[in-house]
């Protein structure tokens, strides 16, 4: 009896070995077909096609269209898009001051980057961009339409982009300049024991600065942090932020293609700095790394989100050679971010906790009809300042120190987050 099972054992081992041989036969033979129809392909074109295009010019147009096809932050960067990845990353250059995206195959603004040329000249989140001077961005890649952008400092462009609520087309003139970001931002709000911190994007100095900040005013009942517009950075920037407001726990995870190759990143409570009450504001152009730092705090209770959906991108790209000299390299999405619920961000975003619209507050009923000649004024000399259907509207220092009254009336996402930073403080007593 034993030397039957003993016999049907080995034949069980053999037969799986053999169907195990086989499969990975079957899959090394669909691989060598792929690259093979790969190879067809490549050949044919170079043979046949109406113009003589090179093998290289081939190849790189093939390697684009596969990255393109894979998701919309994957991409092939030839010599020329990696070295403007280079001069990026030094943190200085000629440019716009704008974070765009791909979103449905269109050229999506994320958000223009506070006090640059596009915010001044008043690129809003949202807008989608039709031409770059006079190049359309069909089928254009993110690469393709950032270097198009970036040029020498005090050169002129023209952006045409498409808007909600307007009927047609806008065109917006644009100087460039050179592109330094100011990332943090503290400012008290009158008559108020409150603290507002704006973030427009997190760089390396992002947690340090904010430390200070909330240090140099210890005696604030509540704090604001404004991630509005805010395009990301750094993930260990975001990871010190929301470090600085919860004590333990998970603040972020990434998960690669095998699921349980899972990292996590856990808050410390000797990093904790603030345990008042906190509003955080969010719109639109609030993606990437200021989406982990709304999500997390929202996942740990430790703040209400106010505004309005974020973008939605929470996927890893890392940059990875392809020649020996790096001269050329892909951007590849490897992983994606999940927040401490488990809640993925990508393509879904932050929902708020309370939905506010921005634009202006409403002070009073009927405040509408109290028009005043210096408002008249004010409003003739707007609408002598249009230009192609765009307001050019004086945009403040953002180093002014106190926010006014008047300003949060101008603000109805702040006027909202203060009323409830209020009733936390009220109900925290």
């Amino acid at each position: 009896m034993n030397k039957i099972l003993w016999i049907t054992t080995i034949i069980l081992c053999l037969s799986q070995s053999i169907i195990a041989k086989e499969e990975a036969s079957e899959s090394n033979q669909t691989r060598f077909e792929s690259l093979s129809k790969l190879t067809q392909v490549i050949g044919t074109v170079e043979k046949y096609y109406v113009d003589d295009v090179k093998l290289e010019e081939i190849v790189n147009k093939a390697l684009k269209g596969l990255m393109q096809e894979l998701d919309a932050h994957s991409t092939y960067m030839d010599k020329k898009s990696s070295k403007e990845m280079n001069i990026q990353t030094k943190g200085e250059f000629g440019g716009l001051g704008i974070t765009v995206g791909l979103r449905d195959g269109a050229l999506t603004v994320i958000s223009p980057i506070d006090d640059t040329p596009a915010y001044k000249a008043g690129v809003e989140s949202g807008d989608i961009i039709l031409k770059i001077d006079d190049t359309s961005t069909l089928n254009m890649t993110l690469d393709e339409a950032v270097s198009l952008m970036r040029g020498k400092p005090k050169t002129k462009i023209v952006i045409t982009v498409v808007r909600k609520g307007e009927n047609k087309p806008i065109k917006i003139d644009i100087i460039r300049d050179i592109i330094k970001i100011e990332s943090v931002f503290a400012k008290t709000i009158e008559d108020e024991d409150l603290l507002y911190l704006r973030i427009s994007s997190f760089d390396r100095k992002v947690t340090n600065e904010l430390r200070k900040a909330i240090k140099n005013k210890p005696s604030s009942k509540g704090i604001i942090l404004d991630l509005r517009n805010n395009p990301g950075g750094l993930l260990t920037q975001a990871i010190g932020v929301v470090d600085l407001f919860v004590d333990e726990g998970v603040i972020v995870s990434q998960k690669g293609r095998d699921e349980n190759d899972e990292e996590k990143f856990i808050a410390k409570r000797v990093n904790t700095v603030a345990k008042v009450p906190l509003v955080v504001l969010v719109n639109g152009g609030s993606a990437s790394a200021s989406e982990i730092v709304a999500g997390a705090l929202q996942d740990h209770k430790k703040a209400i989100i106010i505004g309005e959906k974020t973008f939605g991108k929470g996927s890893v790209q890392a940059v990875l050679p392809i020649t020996q000299d790096r001269s050329e390299n892909i951007k590849l999405t490897i992983a994606k971010y999940y927040l401490p619920s488990g809640r993925t961000i990508q393509a879904t975003g932050i929902t708020p906790d309370v939905i506010a619209y921005s634009g202006a507050a409403t002070s009073e009923k009927d405040s509408e009809f109290q028009i005043k000649e210096a408002d008249l004024k004010k409003h003739l000399e707007v609408e002598l300042e249009k230009d192609n259907g765009i307001k050019k509207e004086k945009i403040e220092s953002q180093s002014k120190k106190v926010i006014t009254k008047e300003d949060i009336l101008k603000d109805n996402q702040l006027n909202t987050g203060i009323g409830i930073l209020k009733s936390l403080i009220i109900i925290n007593k």
